[in-house]
């Protein structure tokens, strides 16, 4: 059974930081690229920041030089370093793993607010 659970989210005030987590289960993890994504109220959910199984990220303009998105393997773990936090950051924020023809598996979400 494939589990992504995320946590770390939480209230903050802007200019903060945060760290999610997101450990996966069931899968090959290593294999499969991680992602997190973010949707705020009323809006589509959008991707924030991406990790290969090489290593190589990829990032929204909006959140690039202020996130940073690891992966640990043994670990089956994937974090979002959240640097200088915005209001507009306000948002639920879900861990996503996917891998061509084999899979596309979501978390149910972690709550972040940036509120002063």
């Amino acid at each position: 059974q494939v589990q992504l659970v995320e946590s770390g989210g939480g209230l903050v005030q802007p200019g903060e930081s945060l760290r999610l987590s997101c450990i996966g289960s069931g899968f090959t993890f290593s294999f499969y690229e991680m992602s997190w994504y973010r949707q705020a109220p009323g809006k589509e959910r959008e991707l924030v920041a991406s990790i290969d199984s090489g290593g190589r990220t990829k990032f929204a303009d909006s959140v690039n030089g202020r996130f940073i998105i690891s992966r640990d393997n043994p670990k089956n773990a994937l974090y979002l370093r959240m640097n200088n936090l915005k209001p507009e950051d306000t948002a639920v924020y879900y861990c996503n793993a996917r891998l061509h023809l084999a899979g596309d598996f979501w978390g149910q979400g972690t709550q972040v607010t940036v509120s002063s």
